[in-house]
């Protein structure tokens, strides 16, 4: 039996990918599948989001490009981080992959997209060349789409301003955020990540930009025991027993990507909300219970109402590092992908 179960709802991220799709009103959507998906897996999802409306793929690395470009031939995939050596690109060429470039100095004979820093302070150009006849695109990443839209509505000027006179080459800024809040951020095409996984991007509920999540995650009870007043869970006894106390066992951890933070956020244990105690340890990690349940109860770590984006708060992170970061790991965990 595998200590948990990762499912991928290939149906939700079609949803996710038309409802995006319409409200780009004309715009291209482009997938970000970097990361193996965000952890979902890229080629299920590469594939689905392809056949649901996306015109395009996004990834960070050229290696990733790569792999999906054997699994995709003819679909347009642009590789957003820096190529790692003059090897990367030449294979990329033959790939017929795209470059985003954020260099003055423009490799030949490949599709490239200038990158402007508009205020990220991260990868791109501080001024825009002219573009060359190699530039099919020009492209920008907005820093506060989902947090500040004053300054990103700056970012958007500064690059509209800068490459109005090129309006004949694909022009891309907005983000998930920004697709679904600041209409006048999507131009051409909008490079859409997060929230085709109807994970939100303001980490709040998904639902209510009408996003369904494509992943959940399931366990069980390993063993459930009764602590009397004074006993502990745990390294370092973060939780003693002030009473007689149920808590049962999940046999999985931060190894899995159940991180060590969560202590204290909640999962669904038998249908029921019950809260993490003590410290989450790598391959376990403890429920308070209100009565005694069956070895084998399931625990629903994400899923049926329990979101990525709860988790986040409780841990101050983002609902992106969290799906990240699970593992998919066969020895480990079972995965199941279906599209429903």
């Amino acid at each position: 039996m595998h200590r948990s179960e990762l499912t991928i709802d290939l149906g939700a991220l079609r949803r996710n990918v038309r409802n995006l799709v319409r409200a780009l009103d004309g715009a291209e959507l482009w997938a970000v599948v970097k990361a193996n998906g965000y952890g979902h897996g890229a080629t299920d999802v590469a594939g689905a989001a392809l056949g649901s409306g996306a015109a395009a793929l996004c990834v960070a690395t050229v290696a990733e490009g790569l792999a999906l470009a054997r699994e995709f031939p003819g679909v347009r995939i642009l590789v957003m981080g820096p190529a790692a050596s003059n090897r990367e690109v030449a294979h990329a060429r033959e790939a017929g992959l795209e470059l985003a470039v954020s260099d003055p100095e423009i490799p030949e004979g490949i599709r490239v997209h200038l990158k402007l820093d508009t205020g990220m302070g991260r990868y791109g150009l501080s001024e825009l060349p002219a573009p060359e006849g190699n530039v099919v695109g020009l492209m920008t990443h907005l820093a506060t789409a989902d947090t500040d839209e004053a300054f990103a509505r700056e970012q958007l000027d500064l690059f509209l301003t800068a490459t109005h006179q090129y309006s004949h080459l694909t022009r891309h800024a907005a983000n998930s955020a920004a697709a679904l809040r600041m209409p006048e951020s999507r131009l051409d095409a909008a490079r859409c990540g997060i929230a085709i996984y109807g994970l939100s991007p303001f980490g709040t509920d998904p639902a209510a930009d009408g996003l369904e999540p494509v992943l959940s995650w399931h366990s069980y009870l390993a063993q459930v025991k009764l602590l009397q007043p004074g006993e502990s869970t745990g390294y370092g006894r973060r939780f003693v027993a002030q009473e007689p106390t149920w808590i049962g066992l999940v046999p999985l951890g931060y190894a899995d990507g159940f991180r060590r933070d969560l202590t204290g956020t909640e999962v669904r244990v038998g249908g029921e909300l019950r809260r993490v105690v003590g410290t989450v340890s790598m391959d376990s990690f403890a429920v308070e219970l209100d009565r005694e349940l069956p070895v084998g109860a399931p625990v629903v770590l994400i899923g049926q109402g329990v979101l990525a984006e709860a988790h986040a708060r409780v841990a101050d992170t983002i609902n992106y590092e969290l799906v990240s970061g699970v593992s998919s790991d066969p020895l480990r965990v079972r995965r199941t992908v279906f599209d429903g």
